[in-house]
């Protein structure tokens, strides 16, 4: 078996690595592109956000590669040492746990780390979260916010959400079971009757799409006894004037 310097190293008259960001599935498994599985093949090292979750991706498919965790936690210190690789002529693809590197996910640091030291980045576009609920979402507008996950803390997280309201463009948010209903309390006390698409669990088994005013989907949600699973929040544009759709 090849060493990790000899599998997918460039050739000796190139200087230029590659780091590929590749988007993995955000539940469906069979959500991986065909062009991502054939970089997963192709490079000898997989820096992911969790190695455990990337492992369990590589293993369905039948992919064996050295995994290198590159988290929050972690990324600067990573990123460096990734580079290294890179520098030695290793292409590196990286992983986040869900959808797309960077995208209320690492992945930031280790491109800018990539790109100043000269190595080509190149995006292996796919699963989105943010894409996926915005396609379904049912309303329609020139500007869109993606604000992922908003501060935890009280007061800044519903200062950050008037913002966001005051703005009146559309806008998308990431949440978890433990602070949608809060979410969604902040939301309707600021604009109940603004229009909102929720995604649940997008792409798994249990998948669901709630549509209605802030108001009416904070009722369905309180009607259960326990929330569950990863939401994705669309939160229409405020309506215009004049008449002039959303």
């Amino acid at each position: 078996m090849n060493s990790l310097r000899d599998r997918g190293k460039l050739p000796f008259n190139r200087i230029v690595s590659t780091l590929f960001i590749v988007a993995s599935p955000i539940g469906n498994l069979r959500d991986i592109s065909l062009r991502a599985l054939d970089v997963l093949k192709s490079v000898s090292l997989v820096a992911c956000e969790d190695t455990r979750r990337t492992l369990k991706l590589l293993t369905h498919f039948g992919i064996r590669v050295k995994l290198v965790s590159c988290r929050a936690a972690n990324e600067r210190k990573a990123a460096a040492k990734l580079t290294g690789y890179l520098n030695d002529g290793i292409n590196i693809a990286y992983l986040s746990d869900a959808g797309s590197p960077a995208l209320s996910d690492p992945g930031a640091v280790l491109v800018r780390f990539a790109a100043d030291a000269g190595h080509s980045v190149v995006p292996i576009p796919g699963p989105s979260a943010f894409a996926s609920l915005v396609s379904v979402a049912g309303a329609a507008g020139r500007t869109l916010v993606f604000d992922g996950f908003l501060p935890p803390k009280t007061g800044k997280r519903r200062s950050r959400l008037k913002e966001l309201l005051d703005d009146g463009a559309a806008f998308v948010l990431y949440e978890s079971p433990f602070r949608i209903l809060k979410l969604l309390s902040d939301l309707a006390e600021f604009d109940s009757d603004r229009y909102v698409c929720i995604g649940r669990e997008m792409t798994k088994l249990h998948e669901e799409f709630l549509r209605g005013s802030v108001s009416d989907v904070l009722c369905t949600l309180q009607q259960r006894p326990e929330q569950k699973g990863e939401f994705s929040v669309f939160v229409s544009a405020r309506p215009a004037k004049e008449g002039r759709n959303i």
